[in-house]
């Protein structure tokens, strides 16, 4: 059985490098998980007024409100299953800017043949995932869709409202590193936050996450 990522991308899979392809290959029938460390050369936010919108998405670990250069990171990739029976993979960032550290948590599920990214501790957020193979073989995920679910509430969230990703992910093989370069923007405020960096991977045998990367609340909807 294929990864996720692989079942959603098809056959423009196989134009990713070979890299890439180890690292978004993992899953649970794969058997692996993959522990990232790097440095993220620039973390940028938006103007002034950004803040507060960024503060608020810092609670559930959604969006992170520091900015900074050559800042340490970690990315924790487990697949796990999770309790509505979905193979999950999690995508868990860590950074250190000031004396607390900052997350941005996020929960990858397939469905209808689409990944759709869970955000946050509490998987308030749902969006869709486009993926697609660039030329050079790197990876290049853009965010679409949008939907808010607490208790019994869900709706479709105005992408007005909202941030639009734009997320690239390489092999440098100069450096021997993947290269990540995300851009989170709205369509009426411009650009909101943004960060690029340099990491390598270590390999780890996984069939499940440890709690702490899981999100506090599953969503069963998507």
């Amino acid at each position: 059985m294929t990864s996720i990522f692989q079942t959603a991308m098809g056959e423009d899979f196989d134009r990713l490098h070979p890299m890439l392809q180890r690292r978004f290959g993992m899953g649970l029938d794969a058997g692996y998980g993959c522990v990232g460390s790097g440095v993220m050369t620039s973390i940028r936010r938006g103007p002034w007024w950004t803040v507060p919108f960024l503060h608020l998405g810092r609670v559930r670990n959604i969006l992170i409100p520091d900015v900074g250069t050559d800042v340490p990171f970690t990315i924790h990739n487990f697949p796990y299953r999770d309790p509505y029976g979905r193979e999950t993979i999690t995508f868990a960032r860590e950074y250190r800017i000031r004396s607390r550290p900052s997350r941005f948590d996020a929960t990858m599920i397939l469905d209808a043949g689409r990944v759709v990214d869970h955000l946050g501790t509490h998987q308030h957020l749902a969006v869709d995932l486009q993926l697609r193979a660039e030329d050079d073989g790197s990876l290049l995920l853009t965010t679409h869709a949008q939907r808010f679910y607490e208790g019994p509430i869900g709706f479709r969230f105005p992408l007005l409202l909202s941030g639009t990703a734009v997320l690239r992910e390489g092999w440098d093989a100069s450096i021997e590193a993947f290269r990540v370069d995300l851009t989170v923007s709205n369509a009426m405020f411009g650009f909101l936050f943004g960060y690029q960096g340099t990491f390598t991977c270590e390999y780890v045998a996984a069939t499940d996450a440890p709690p702490g990367l899981k999100p506090v609340r599953h969503e069963r909807r998507t």
